[in-house]
């Protein structure tokens, strides 16, 4: 298998590679590493792993295909770095039939999970979509004890687990998953400049964030995420403290397909540290809220911060309460319609529940938009001098003085 893997990753520009890593008895054990090349379809029909002490590098372009028989899981037990363009970004995604609206919330293959022997992670320019599959018994990721360790998961579509390790996802798309879109259990990340939306069929969050994580989080958009846009949490034994700073991130109608009423835009709990700044909530199901049995670090700031509810019980729904956290120099009316954003392209009327994001919207502010200069363009980051990737250098895009992630256009 390791001659033949060798063999496949010196492929030509444009050539399509049949990856597959099925075994004799029915399980999948291929081992991957190398360069997988410009332009490349590679075709998946197994479970794949990046061994440990190796890397998997995945060029601009290339197309991953997932089995949708198979419902492959893609595992990192070194490193993976995912290095598309805007013109050219690497897709993980399954054969065009298998798409569309019966898979609107994906279950088709697994999703992208990396072990706590994995160092560094990137994914620039990257597609990840129509995952999810949930977990059995035969499932790699069950015999490795990765992720939640059970049969009956939903995978989501990235896990990371080293507080050591840098996870970096940037200008990418995370959609058509059955829950989570990020499950992370420690890292120096960012996250910056994504959009996260189509996801969770009946619960998920659009980013998870447990123990052990430094995070820079700006500049992404999450629409009609289930439950949470950001579920921030200092849940489990790892150290640092987990400590978010979300920053300048547009959240549409989130939280409103969760059948019970737990979050809705961020849920802080278990001592977790935030700094949530310069966001816009853009009639999420409840404004920023806390479990108040297990309420976040006092050191947490909120500020600067824009409300807007199309209806009276949205409106409501975002006032502060014991657990509606409330914050300083934030836009937050009373009356249904007050602080329209002034969206460049998006009906505020979009019904709630509805999951179908419409790729030509277009959330850039109007002239005489409300969250334009009210924005706070001072606050720390924890990575404003990058983290280093695959030899490259990515920094935390710096705050700016309006609210959301775009500005005028």
């Amino acid at each position: 298998m390791a001659a033949l893997c060798a063999v496949l990753l010196l492929g030509c520009e444009k050539a399509t590679i049949d990856v597959d890593t099925s075994l004799a008895n029915g399980s999948a054990a291929g081992e991957i590493s190398g360069v997988w090349p410009k332009g490349s379809v590679q075709i998946i029909k197994g479970d794949v792993i990046i061994p440990e002490g190796q890397s998997l590098t995945i060029e601009e372009g290339v197309t991953v295909l997932m089995d949708t028989v198979a419902k492959p899981e893609f595992i990192v037990k070194g490193n993976l770095y995912c290095m598309g363009t805007e013109a050219n970004p690497v897709r993980f995604t399954v054969e065009q039939g298998a798409r569309g609206s019966g898979h609107q919330f994906g279950r088709l293959w697994g999703g992208i999970l990396a072990a706590q022997s994995c160092t560094e992670l990137l994914l620039d320019h990257t597609i990840l979509e129509y995952g999810g599959a949930t977990t059995t018994d035969a499932s790699t990721s069950v015999k490795m004890k990765l992720y939640k360790q059970k049969a009956g998961e939903n995978l989501p579509a990235l896990w990371f687990a080293n507080a050591n390790g840098k996870l970096i996802v940037v200008n990418s798309v995370v959609r058509n998953f059955q829950e989570d879109c990020t499950y992370i259990e420690g890292g120096k990340i960012i996250f910056a400049n994504n959009y996260f939306y189509t996801t969770g069929a009946s619960g998920g969050e659009a980013m998870n964030f447990k123990s052990g994580c430094l995070a820079d989080i700006a500049y992404n958009v999450v629409y009609s995420a289930n439950t949470n846009a950001l579920k921030l949490s200092n849940s489990g034994e790892k150290v640092p403290q987990t400590y978010i700073i979300a920053y300048n991130n547009t959240m549409v109608n989130t939280g409103w397909r969760r059948p019970t009423a737990k979050g809705g835009s961020v849920w802080l709990e278990s001592t977790v540290r935030a700094d949530l700044v310069n966001n816009l909530f853009i009639n999420t199901r409840f404004g920023i809220k806390r479990d108040t049995k297990k309420p976040e670090d006092s050191r947490s700031v909120v500020s600067n911060n824009l409300y807007y509810g199309y209806d009276q019980t949205t409106v409501n729904q975002f006032q502060v309460t014991s657990d509606i956290v409330g914050g300083t120099d934030e836009i937050r009316g009373t009356n249904a319609g007050q602080n329209d954003p002034l969206f460049v392209n998006y009906p505020l009327n979009t019904p709630m529940m509805n999951a179908a994001f419409d790729t030509s919207w277009d959330f850039h502010l109007k002239t005489g938009s409300p969250a334009l200069g009210k924005g706070k363009a001072d606050i720390f980051r924890h990575f404003a001098s990058g983290l280093n990737a695959n030899g490259n250098l990515y920094v935390s895009p710096a705050p700016v003085n309006y609210i959301g992630a775009f500005g005028l256009n």
